[in-house]
């Protein structure tokens, strides 16, 4: 603990503001996708408008980590950006309808550079609040609060956009986003852990932030697994809907295969937080990432409602993945690059579910049991990635000599040999709950339409 005061009084503080936020980010997704469709009578535009929130969120979270690092109060810099974030959320909503939809989408596209600030931007701030043997059960409970908003967010914003409009509900994932404001400022409080590093180029600032994930061999084989392991997780989401219509008996009804996710991933790390785990968290990434290729192909030849079972099991899976892959972050990131380690490979992540998402778009519509095969053969893949990138313990080798001089240019500091977490999506949840809703939203306009 960084004193003997009421540490979890001010944890408790943290994971209120980090849960409003993530709320409002979470909400945000199907009600763009709802305003767009209010607005224009087409799906895609909404789907157009949170690619872009997602896309640029992807490309800016480098940056931001690189600028949360550098920075001496990097409480002042998580409070704008969460700030900007909301103003640029509120905006997209007042100008759907009203300005030209490209011109909306470019504003979407500036709101989005705001995003990393939800996700990688809070956690990387946690060892202020806890740290030691503390850490590990406080980055747990920061977990629950992505789970808790990716159940709470989406019922939330279909709740708002049915009784008072789509526009609404944007309006509120705005305003939620911006209650978390306060309590970013007051990290303001706590010290940081490290001083920022020296005052360098942005450019060779966070081309040491990739150094940092590259030299260091656990850290590069926990950041690879994981964005080959989200690619078959964004086929899965894609896949939802599908199954819903083909094994429960309506579109809709794949929502409750994403609720089965968030739901069986908050209970695992809730089962963390309160009992612990023993031992180093390496290995728990290549565990967790075989049980969620083995549910992914249990899912693909489940029959009916038992495809519900099989699908919850890979949220049982993933909770625990991502608690052991942020505990490997926070272990190897030198404390002064901790926000940039996070952010990036956050944007990394959304990449890889990006590419699977894509990629099940085409297969889902001619074959959800081969599309859930191809998912399960390549968590498979990032299972072999993990024992082919390197043994574990220990800083790999020097893989670019140019590029290990820019990261010593950032002196090391301790590191924190304790757990961290995250469930699904960092960012990326938004981008494929996207492709679910917008598969539901486009089944239910062609039918009435």
């Amino acid at each position: 603990m960084i004193n003997s005061y009421a540490p979890w009084r001010r944890l408790w503080k943290y994971l209120g503001g980090a849960a409003v936020a993530r709320a409002g980010d979470e909400m945000s997704g199907p009600a763009l996708l709802l305003l767009g469709l209010a607005v224009t009578g087409r799906p895609s535009t909404g789907s157009e408008l949170l690619a872009s929130v997602t896309v640029a969120g992807a490309a800016g979270g480098p940056f931001f980590g690189a600028l949360l690092d550098r920075s001496h109060r990097p409480d002042r810099v998580l409070a704008a950006t969460l700030a900007a974030y909301a103003v640029g959320i509120g905006v997209i909503a007042a100008a759907a309808g009203r300005l030209p939809m490209p011109l909306v989408a470019v504003i979407a596209l500036a709101a989005g550079l705001f995003n990393p600030a939800v996700a990688g931007g809070w956690t990387s701030q946690l060892p202020r609040i806890v740290t030691g043997a503390e850490l590990a059960r406080g980055s747990a409970l920061d977990a629950m609060s992505y789970s808790t908003a990716s159940l709470a967010g989406p019922a939330l914003a279909a709740l708002i956009a049915a009784g008072f409009g789509a526009r609404p509900a944007v309006v509120v994932a705005a305003a939620l986003v911006g209650l978390a404001v306060p309590a970013a400022c007051s990290l303001r409080r706590y010290p940081a852990t490290a001083p920022p590093g020296p005052a360098i180029a942005p450019y060779r600032q966070v081309t040491a932030g990739f150094a940092a994930i590259v030299t260091r061999r656990p850290l590069l084989r926990a950041t690879v697994t994981s964005v080959v392991s989200y690619a078959g997780i964004g086929m899965l989401i894609v896949c939802c809907p599908v199954l819903g219509t083909q094994r429960l008996g309506g579109t809709a009804r794949g929502a409750l295969l994403i609720s089965a996710i968030a739901a069986a991933s908050l209970a695992a790390n809730a089962i963390l937080a309160r009992r612990g785990w023993r031992g180093e968290p390496d290995i728990r990434v290549f565990a967790s990432t075989l049980t969620i290729g083995v549910s992914m192909a249990a899912a693909a030849v489940a029959p009916g409602w038992l495809t519900v079972l099989a699908v919850a099991v890979v949220g049982a899976g993933e909770g625990p993945q991502l608690t052991a892959l942020f505990a490997v972050r926070h272990r190897e990131s030198p404390e002064h690059m901790r926000g940039q380690v996070f952010t990036t490979a956050a944007s990394l992540k959304i990449g890889g579910m990006a590419a699977g998402a894509a990629l099940a778009g085409t297969l889902a519509g001619r074959s959800v049991t081969s599309c859930l095969l191809v998912a399960a053969g390549i968590e498979l893949c990032a299972a072999a990635a993990y024992l082919l990138t390197g043994r574990s313990g220990g800083r790999s080798a020097n893989l670019d000599p140019a590029a290990d001089r820019e990261a010593a240019v950032l002196p090391s500091a301790r590191k924190e040999a304790a757990a961290g977490t995250q469930v699904r999506s960092e960012n990326g949840r938004n981008f494929c709950y996207a492709q679910t809703m917008r598969y539901a939203v486009t089944a239910q306009w062609r039918a009435t339409g």
